[in-house]
């Protein structure tokens, strides 16, 4: 009986797996950072800028994707107000409105990558993996 329980332990490491907090207020979107992430990360999400404002309030995810144009507060305000509580959070803009000025933006407020839409599975798995 012994030998079972040091044989599980030795066979299934307790392995928290990195906790990224997605932000996007297209339904599809988050479906789609599910299927695509999912296996390798705990995911928490939140609809809008506020919802993930409320949710930093009692967590650090170890990295963020954020989409830059969303109702109520744009993804730029809310950069800004993630790196002021969460300095050294790991920040992905994820956007449909992709310009020169918008990646500007979002690099100098602290952005640690840049996605346009439409992505591929491969360029988040790389961008997150990066950033972690």
């Amino acid at each position: 009986m012994r030998w079972c329980s040091i044989y599980k332990e030795v066979q299934m490491p307790n392995q928290t797996k990195p906790t990224i907090l997605v932000c996007d207020d297209e339904e599809g979107i988050r479906e789609s950072f599910k299927l695509i992430l999912a296996d390798s990360y705990n995911l928490k999400f939140a609809n809008n800028g506020l919802q993930a404002l409320e949710l930093l309030k009692d967590f650090t995810p170890d990295a963020m994707l954020l989409d830059i144009k969303m109702p109520k507060i744009s993804g730029i305000e809310i950069l800004k107000q993630i790196k002021k509580l969460k300095p050294s959070m790991p920040v992905i803009i994820v956007t449909g409105y992709q310009s020169v000025e918008t990646a500007q933006e979002a690099l100098k407020n602290g952005a640690a990558d840049y996605i346009p839409k439409p992505f591929e599975s491969k360029q988040i798995l790389k961008a997150v993996s990066q950033v972690l």
